[in-house]
């Protein structure tokens, strides 16, 4: 089952977008008299993997909490063009204030939900993951990564706080990848440890020095390949770098573990979604 982030996350995430919309409020739907009662769709204009309806649902929430929505499809689905994906129905001006946030939401979610799927697709038939990366839009990170899990992909470390990745500057300033591991596992013995390297010279150092995962970052094939048969399973290996859609299949014959890559989450094209009240 897909767990979206907290429910305060989705609040609080939805309150800055109200308050950057609508400010000291809305003097267009002012025009609309007051109590106007009105019942539209939702509707999807593309093919996409639908994701976003916790926040959906939080910004009509957080406006008028009388207004009803329901749903004919859940986060993950997978949508064509012109479905209806959830009826809304209420005060009029509350939808009007709250329709371009809402579907501010659910295009830039489902469109990296879609994005997703479409590198996931190219994976299918190896036991190779797809993993996202801290490529994301500030303050949005939760929503993104969740977006990932609906589109079929695993998320890698939420932030600084949850793993170590050890990256080329790190061990530089650490003195050595051996120096980095060492005092990584003196300061929390129980958190996982990935390090990044460039060259099997550099890999070899992290497989002696027992990192759990080792990046193996902007390699070609070839040199891929090689990295596969050094480890010999001795830890887990994710290609990282430049990493395009088409050349997928062929990395994951490398029979590395993971593939990362921020294209999933930075170049996403966002779907197209229109409000549309019914007479």
């Amino acid at each position: 089952m897909l767990r979206p982030p907290s429910s305060q996350a989705i609040q609080q995430q939805v309150q800055l977008a109200l308050t950057e919309d609508i400010g000291s409020g809305d003097i267009t739907a002012e025009l609309i008299p007051a109590n106007t009662q009105v019942q539209g769709v939702i509707v999807c204009r593309e093919a996409a993997i639908l994701c976003g309806q916790p926040w959906l649902n939080e910004v009509f929430r957080q406006l008028d909490s009388k207004v009803e929505i329901h749903w004919y499809f859940s986060d993950g689905d997978r949508l064509q063009t012109n479905d209806r994906i959830c009826s809304i129905k209420g005060d009029a001006r509350p939808i009007l204030s709250g329709e371009r946030t809402a579907l501010n939401f659910i295009q830039t979610l489902s469109g990296i939900a879609t994005t997703t799927t479409h590198y996931v697709q190219q994976l299918a038939g190896t036991s190779c993951k797809l993993l996202d990366t801290r490529k994301t839009i500030p303050g949005l990170r939760l929503a993104e990564k969740y977006a990932v899990r609906c589109g079929g992909g695993v998320n890698h470390r939420m932030g600084l706080y949850d793993a170590y990745l050890i990256k080329e500057n790190h061990i530089t300033a650490a003195g050595s990848i051996k120096a980095a591991i060492q005092t990584a596992r003196e300061k929390q013995p129980d958190v996982w440890i990935e390090v990044e390297v460039e060259t099997l010279s550099e890999l070899q150092q992290a497989i002696d020095a027992s990192a759990e995962r080792i990046l193996l970052d902007n390699m070609d094939t070839e040199m891929l390949q090689k990295a596969v048969a050094l480890t010999q399973g001795r830890a887990e290996l994710e290609a990282s770098g430049g990493i395009e859609l088409s050349r997928l299949p062929t990395i994951a014959a490398t029979g590395v573990d993971f593939i990362s890559t921020g294209a999933i989450t930075k170049h996403l094209q966002a779907i197209d979604f229109s409000l549309c009240l019914l007479d």
